[in-house]
């Protein structure tokens, strides 16, 4: 049985050239803010409840108001919170600096899942007679806005780049 004997070294052709990295002029970044404008947190938490509202309403109207209740046990077990961490991530400690806008983006999240996890289990507290999947359902649909807020978010504004 014989070995194999190794090809050597072997150039990719990778290493030859030095990429030059050329930092972006104030120009140049106001243009790509420009065309990529931030989702504000409060326009999420806008649209989950103008959803919320609505899901709250049609099941009202045909599943009653036993249904509705739990459904809105739901829908406020998502909007209160996720209006708790808009208002602590939009808080001027937020925004001091990087390192206080990591460290508070978590401390909310945080919240917010705690917040989260204990309305949902005083809500049979709350109602009487608490319909549990209509409960996750009132979760699960306004949950889903998030993606509907990046869908609608607002639209970019031409910028011209003079270079």
């Amino acid at each position: 049985m014989g070995t194999i004997a190794p090809l050597g070294f072997q150039d990719s052709g990778f290493d030859e050239t030095e990429d030059e990295i050329v930092p972006l002029t104030p120009a140049q970044i106001a243009a790509v803010k420009a065309a990529n404008p931030a989702v504000s947190p409060w326009w999420v938490v806008a649209g989950q409840l103008a959803v919320g509202l609505l899901a709250v309403l049609l099941t009202w109207v045909f599943l009653g108001e036993a249904v509705a209740k739990s459904l809105a046990c739901g829908v406020l077990a998502v909007v209160v919170p996720a209006a708790l961490f808009a208002r602590g991530l939009t808080s001027r400690f937020a925004q001091a600096n990087v390192g206080t806008a990591v460290m508070s983006f978590f401390l909310w999240e945080l919240v917010k899942v705690v917040m989260t996890v204990g309305l949902l289990l005083a809500a049979h507290r709350w109602v009487t007679d608490l319909s549990w999947p209509a409960m996750l359902v009132g979760l699960v649909v306004t949950l889903k806005v998030y993606w509907l807020a990046l869908a609608f978010r607002r639209k970019a504004l031409p910028v011209r780049v003079n270079a």
